[in-house]
């Protein structure tokens, strides 16, 4: 008898669960799984609207908003023809992202010795984890990190190219015309950051740092 009792109460939770799943559970699922393909290889979508505030069609056209948020608690934008309705769900994602292969010190420079990949829940991470290794070579820790830490791009800088006081070539470039000339780096600037240099007429430019180190301005 308490066996039946058991069973009867896994069927009626089974039953529960499937009566609240929403009808755009599956399309929606399959909208993230397009979306994070390359990110995530497993996905799964939990609409939180009602089912009678739902667009009319089965198969609606998702937008997502311009807010860069790719899991977690959304809300996506169904469009049936000129009816259009946002929609809030649950975006459950599994993926790899950077962690501390070992305590690292602030200052410290990622590289494949100190960091390794981990697989987990991406959206129960903290937001602007690296989900590459490229995102952390070279990078330069700005705080401590604990040994199995995931890595978000907020602890980090990118290495410098360019330091304060360094002697650089500064190329200003037009229309048809190129002039190179060399100046001193008044700030620490990565590649693709803007550096001020000081001029040996003391006249004081600025523009982007190029991998090589020099510094870009176009005219």
């Amino acid at each position: 008898m308490k066996s039946l009792k058991i069973w009867g109460g896994i069927a009626v939770l089974l039953v529960s669960q499937l009566a609240s799943a929403s009808p755009l559970d599956a399309p929606l699922t399959q909208f993230f799984q397009q979306r994070l393909a390359g990110i995530s290889d497993d996905v799964s979508v939990t609409v939180k609207t009602p089912e009678a505030q739902l667009p009319a069609c089965p198969q609606p056209d998702f937008v997502m908003p311009n807010n860069g948020r790719m899991w977690g608690n959304v809300s996506i934008q169904a469009r049936c023809g000129n009816d259009k309705r946002y929609i809030q769900a649950v975006v459950a994602a599994s993926g790899d992202y950077v962690v501390a292969a070992q305590a690292l010190a602030r200052g410290t420079a990622l590289n494949e010795s100190n960091v390794q990949m981990k697989r987990g829940r991406l959206d129960q991470l903290p937001p602007r984890t690296m989900l590459s290794l490229d995102q952390a070579n070279n990078a330069i820790t700005l705080r401590d990190i604990a040994p199995g830490q995931p890595i978000m791009l907020s602890m980090v800088r990118q290495s410098w190219r360019v330091k304060a006081g360094q002697r650089v070539q500064v190329v200003a470039a037009g229309d048809g015309f190129s002039v190179n000339s060399e100046g001193q780096a008044l700030n620490n600037a990565a590649v693709a950051q803007n550096a001020r240099v000081r001029m040996s007429s003391g006249q004081i430019v600025s523009g982007t740092v190029d991998p090589d180190g020099n510094i870009l301005i176009n005219l």
